[in-house]
């Protein structure tokens, strides 16, 4: 998320008020990572396992949904034991639970009620929580939307990723474009509230005609969200994140094929363009920009989102899955063989907490990603937000940004980036990275 430095000095770390340090807090909301898919689209880097382990007789959905109902008893054990039972004053309730993958829609709608009561149970959740699931637009991999509705899921996020057929074959997706529609629809149907498609645009042998008309054809739909990517080929294993204990899977050699061809075919001048225009299409559609991929109508932003975007602490379960408390990040294992036997070993000996890792954000980190969240968003970053001291710090240091037109002070007193700025943001951010004084 956070671009390397930019060159040059820029100065010493940022210190933002008040100086104390912070202290851990219980979660606003909850990720539940379910890794199963179909297939797998060569392009995707997040924890995602495929083929029998999915569908058929010997997949092992009910496997993971009893290891994630482990997970949440133990995970929520340890919350009891630092801020007490859910529903009083130092353990609000969840504002937001987002089931996330994968393909969660794969899971039966009885074990997503399921998982969703547990979650009622051990962590609570507000009357008017929002609760998030992810599916992708085949009719065999979308869910019952009147079955999630009565479970309590009130937002959905279809993975439609364009709506022209040719794209769609070139990304390895398995959905068409009249599927998204009838997704949709279904969704409406069935009591969902709430509706995102995501996008992806600079596709590989793409073009700007291409993609304009796949943001019409998306808008016709009526969605209350669009999040719009810009398509990235990262090398998890060459970042280090794919071994035993990380993260990542490994990424498999098709798909670093499918990778290396696809670089070839992308092109930062028609992606830049493609951003400026989805951006006034969407401002005239009545859709607001609120961070850098996502738009909404009026009281359809993500609130999850926002809480990562915000800071807020989030707990996680499942493999993959990253928590924050205020003061330090952890994170499961990606792979799904040592998740399921940690926690449903097979012995019959206790369950534990999955293989994964943890690391504390220190003073000079949590400042940089406190700003760099907030320019992230349209709020951008105010003096109140970090104190007059690191208001002027900060100002230095996006002298150059501002200068250049990136970065613009609000009629409001704010700062915020300018939509240049956006497409520029990994400078931006750089200018603020914590350096040794």
């Amino acid at each position: 998320m956070c671009a390397g430095p930019a060159s040059g000095d820029v100065g010493a770390a940022m210190t933002l008020e008040p100086a104390e340090a912070p202290a851990a807090r219980s979660p606003a909301g909850l990720y539940i990572h379910i890794p199963f898919c179909v297939s797998l689209c060569p392009y995707c880097d997040f924890v995602v396992v495929a083929g029998a382990a999915a569908r058929g007789p010997t997949n092992r959905i009910a496997a993971l949904a009893a290891a994630l109902a482990t997970e949440l008893e133990l995970r929520a054990d340890a919350l009891d034991a630092a801020f007490g039972p859910p529903g009083t004053a130092t353990r609000p309730p969840l504002d937001t639970v987002y089931l996330g993958g994968g393909t969660p829609t794969l899971l039966p709608a009885e074990t997503v009620a399921g998982l969703l009561e547990l979650v009622r149970l051990r962590y609570g959740l507000a009357p008017t929580a929002e609760v998030t699931i992810e599916a992708n637009p085949g009719p065999d991999e979308r869910g019952d939307a009147s079955a999630l509705a009565r479970a309590g899921v009130n937002r959905i996020s279809f993975g439609a990723q364009s709506l022209d057929p040719g794209e769609l074959r070139r990304l390895g997706r398995r959905h068409r474009p009249a599927d998204v529609s009838s997704a949709v629809a279904g969704a409406r149907d069935g009591g969902i509230g709430s509706i995102n498609l995501d996008l992806l645009y600079d596709i590989p042998d793409g073009s700007l005609a291409t993609w304009m008309e796949t943001l019409d054809r998306a808008l016709e739909l009526a969605p209350d969200h669009l999040s719009l990517y810009a398509l990235t080929l990262d090398d998890p294993d060459a970042e280090g994140l794919t071994a035993p204990g990380g993260d990542h899977l490994p990424v498999r050699p098709g798909a670093r094929r499918w990778r290396d061809r696809a670089r070839a075919e992308q092109d930062d001048d028609r992606a830049a363009a493609m951003y400026e225009r989805a951006d006034r299409r969407l401002a005239a559609a009545g859709f607001a920009w609120y961070e850098i991929s996502n738009w909404a109508r009026p009281g359809h932003p993500s609130r999850h989102n926002l809480a990562y975007w915000r800071r807020q602490p989030y707990e996680a379960v499942g493999p993959g899955a990253h928590a924050f408390d205020g003061t330090s990040r952890r994170w499961n294992a990606g792979r799904l063989d040592r998740y399921l036997a940690a926690l449903t070993p097979l012995d019959g000996s206790p369950p534990t907490l999955p293989p994964g890792g943890a690391e504390t954000v220190d003073d000079a980190e949590g400042d940089f990603e406190s700003v760099m969240l907030a320019l992230r968003t349209a709020d951008g970053v105010t003096q109140a937000s970090v104190g007059a001291a690191a208001w002027t710090g900060l100002a230095e240091r996006l002298a150059e940004p501002i200068e250049a037109g990136l970065v613009e002070h609000a009629a409001d007193g704010r700062l915020a980036l300018t939509l240049r700025g956006r497409l520029l943001s990994n400078e931006v951010f750089g200018r603020l990275l914590p350096v040794a004084v």
